[in-house]
């Protein structure tokens, strides 16, 4: 039988009383012919869903071929955008785009509702993710044309660099609310060496514009000695406390710090009324920020800094609160 051929005929050479000049085969051939896979539709008793949306993003990569054709690149401030909980998004002088940890809620139900909405679908050029929790990891949300999912090693493009570390989530609850006993019922181990895979992390560091960025994730408190040496010089770090203790204690947040020495501190994995539910059980991290020397209440979700601006700056704290961008 030729390929064109849509007679209505079965696959057993009998008539197909699908419907008047329509057989099964020119139907799967219709379908294909309109870009549905035959795979999406229920055979016999089996039932097949597609699992992935990201095919149906708009846009494309244009602004990527771009900066991929360019033979050098200006300097400037590096632009942070908070989207709430631990999402930021980084631009480059370049133009640029990287954002970590788009939220969602547990698909499970498990957890209950954390956020008031969906992430909104933001166009970036890469979208990183820290670790598999529901919280971090909502990595088809964003329109991205390249996603990094738990990275670890190098990747360069235009002018950004991004190392990512792997090392372990914290795994022992230091807040009221004693989240990691919920491991114990499933009956896994959450801290290492033998925990459950979703436990496991990944650090980021992100250079741009004379600028390195520690995204610490919900890292634990005491990675190591190498962890430390691997890290280098920070001059703006990202940390997970807030009112509740849920990841870092007050106490383990600066300890880390101390560590570090970073010139500017973000917090971050707090409530905020613009996108998190008190059902979260997280605080504000109003109280934290407000014990440290020198800190700023900012009152956009915007911030840009440049290198030389910020050079003489130490363990100055900038909370975002809840301006967050919706967009």
């Amino acid at each position: 039988m030729k390929k064109l051929d849509l007679k209505p005929v079965r696959l057993d050479g009998k008539l197909d009383s699908l419907a008047p000049n329509l057989s099964r085969r020119s139907f799967f051939m219709a379908a294909g012919a309109a870009g549905v896979s035959a795979a999406t539709m229920s055979l016999g008793s089996g039932k097949a869903s597609a699992q992935s949306t990201d095919w149906t993003q708009p846009g494309n990569n244009n602004h990527v071929l771009e900066l991929q054709a360019a033979s050098s690149f200006p300097g400037g401030e590096v632009k942070l955008d908070y989207y709430g909980h631990c999402a930021l998004k980084i631009t480059a002088p370049s133009g640029a785009t990287v954002i970590v940890d788009p939220w969602r809620d547990d698909p499970s139900g498990a957890w209950g509702l954390w956020f008031k909405s969906k992430f909104p679908e933001t166009l970036v050029d890469i979208t990183l993710s820290t670790h598999t929790h529901f919280d971090h990891d909502a990595i088809d949300r964003p329109q991205s044309t390249m996603v990094l999912d738990r990275m670890v090693g190098n990747f360069e493009f235009a002018d950004i660099r991004i190392t990512g570390y792997a090392d372990k989530h914290a795994c022992i609850a230091p807040g009221w609310y004693q989240w990691t006993n919920a491991l114990d019922e499933f009956g896994v181990e959450a801290c290492p060496p033998n925990n459950i895979g979703h436990m496991d992390m990944v650090v980021y560091v992100i250079e741009t514009g004379g600028i390195r960025t520690l995204v610490w994730g919900d890292n634990r408190p005491d990675p190591g000695e190498d962890f430390w040496k691997a890290i280098g010089q920070i001059d703006v770090l990202t940390l997970p406390v807030d009112g509740s203790q849920h990841i870092l204690s007050y106490e383990q947040g600066n300890a880390i710090v101390e560590r570090l020495q970073p010139k500017i501190v973000i917090p971050t994995h707090y409530l905020s009324e613009s996108t998190t539910y008190t059902l979260s059980t997280l605080e504000t991290a109003d109280e934290w920020v407000k014990s440290q020397k020198s800190f700023q209440m900012l009152d956009t979700p915007t911030l840009s800094l440049a290198s030389e601006e910020i050079a003489s700056m130490s363990k100055e704290f900038m909370y975002f609160g809840s301006n967050v961008q919706t967009t």
